[in-house]
This record gives structure tokens, C-alpha cells and sequence, in this order.
């Protein structure tokens, strides 16, 4: 009784093993790829798959996108700089047979890739166009990266510069450089408005030739401006034209008199 029960259970545990092996349940976002006696069959999934056990071998496939970070890069620019760079590239699995018989680890095949075309784009570039033309350099590595890695049924979709490291004396070079242009523009700006100023100046003196009376009326506000704004004794001096004009004044009532 005992060895029937112990056969039953045998059974049992071998019925359960090789129903394991030949039911298997995929997610939306799978696929299955199988072989069957070492040769690819088909790839299936979602949902419920069927195998024959022992003959049919499954290999799963994630079909979503996939961050890839790309480890930080030294690299020397076109113009000797040496830097560090990092980036990140997305990419998701489109074919899922060429991912997995083209290549063997198309995860790390990807990453190694991306890591020699950084070095390589960047090398080409100056300095001032990592700094400045990210979004070119981006579509650049993007393109080759798509076109590189089409072959094991990939697409890359993005490819994004995280971070450029430049050396200390870099940078300082880069702030005297910042601190120059912000100065040249300050000048620049002081210059526009002393000629304007200037400018101005030469139209106003062009009127008050033509009309001496405004020098005085001018020379009146100045003196009103002055005793309203400090309690102090300011002495100005008198024109010799307003002395003129009272003299004037003066000579005039003598003669009535």
C-alpha cells in the first residue's frame, strides 16, 4: 500500500512539473520567443502559451522602453578639452527574434555601443559646441545609434546629454571669459548713452544760441531746484548778460527822472 501511494505521489509531482513546462502565461508587455529543439519556431504571447515539454524551450522578451544610462565618458574634444560626459539613451525591443538570435545580451551589446559612439560624436566636437548645440549632438547620436542597432530589431528613440564635466581650470577660463563679455557689454552701454546724452546735449545748446533768454531761464530754475532741495547757503554767480539787462533797467529810470 504503501509503494502505490508512493508511486501516486510520484505521479502527481511529475504531472504538475511537466504541466509547469508547458503552460506558460505572458504579460501584455511580453513576448515569447521558442525554439523548439534548438531551431526558432515562432515568437507568441500575450496571454496563455502552449509548449511541449521538454521540447520546446521559451525565452521572454520585454517589449517596453527601456532607460539605458550610459556610464561617464572621457573624452577629448576636437579642440584638446578634456572632458567627462555622460547620457542616456531609451530604446525598446521591436523584433523580438533578432533581439535574441542576432545577439547574444542585446541589453549589454546596446550599452557598449552607446558608450563607443559618445566617445566618438563628442571627440568631433569643439567645446563650444557640446555646451551649446546639445540638441544636434543628441539627434546625431540618436540616428546612429538607431541605425546601428536596427539589425537586432531595436529602436532607439531618444538619446539625452546628462552632464558635461569640465576641468577646474576650465571653468575658470570660461568665468574670466563671462565676466570680460559682461563688462565689453556694460561699456557698450555706457558709450550709447553718453552719445545720446551728447546728442542731446548739441540740440539743446543749438537752441538756447538761437534764443539767449532760455540760458537765464534755465540758469533761474537751476537756482529754484537748488534752494528747494538743501537748506545750506549755495553762492552762484551772477551772468554779465543779467547785469546788463538791470543796468539797462537802471538807465532807463534815470533818464524819467
Amino acid at each position: 500500500m504503501s509503494a502505490f501511494i508512493e508511486l501516486a505521489f510520484f505521479f502527481v509531482i511529475a504531472g504538475v512539473a511537466i504541466l509547469s513546462s508547458a503552460i506558460k502565461i505572458l504579460r501584455e508587455y511580453e513576448r515569447g520567443t521558442v525554439f523548439r529543439l534548438g531551431r526558432f519556431v515562432a515568437v507568441k504571447g500575450p496571454g496563455i502559451v502552449f509548449l511541449i515539454p521538454f521540447v520546446d524551450k521559451l525565452v521572454k522578451v520585454d517589449l517596453r522602453v527601456v532607460t539605458l544610462d550610459i556610464p561617464t565618458q572621457d573624452v577629448i574634444t576636437r579642440d584638446n578639452v578634456s572632458v567627462k560626459i555622460n547620457a542616456v539613451v531609451y530604446f525598446r525591443v521591436m523584433s523580438p527574434e533578432k533581439a535574441i538570435i542576432e545577439v547574444d545580451n542585446f541589453l549589454y551589446a546596446t550599452s557598449q555601443l552607446a558608450q563607443t559612439t559618445l566617445r566618438s560624436v563628442a571627440g568631433t566636437c569643439e567645446l563650444d559646441e557640446l555646451l551649446a548645440d546639445r540638441e544636434k549632438i543628441n539627434t546625431k547620436l540618436q540616428n546612429l545609434l538607431d541605425e546601428d542597432t536596427d539589425a537586432w530589431g531595436i529602436k532607439v528613440s531618444k538619446v539625452e546629454l546628462k552632464h558635461i564635466d569640465l576641468p577646474q581650470e576650465m571653468q575658470r577660463a570660461m568665468a574670466k571669459q563671462a565676466e570680460a563679455e559682461r563688462e565689453r557689454r556694460a561699456k557698450i552701454i555706457a558709450a550709447d548713452g553718453e552719445l545720446q546724452a551728447s546728442s542731446k546735449l548739441t540740440e539743446a545748446s543749438k537752441i538756447m544760441g538761437e534764443s539767449p533768454i532760455t540760458i537765464q531761464l534755465r540758469y533761474l530754475q537751476t537756482l529754484s531746484e537748488v534752494s528747494a532741495e538743501n537748506s545750506s547757503t549755495v553762492v552762484f554767480p551772477i551772468p554779465i548778460e543779467m547785469l546788463k539787462a538791470f543796468s539797462g533797467m537802471n538807465h532807463g529810470k534815470d533818464s524819467e527822472g
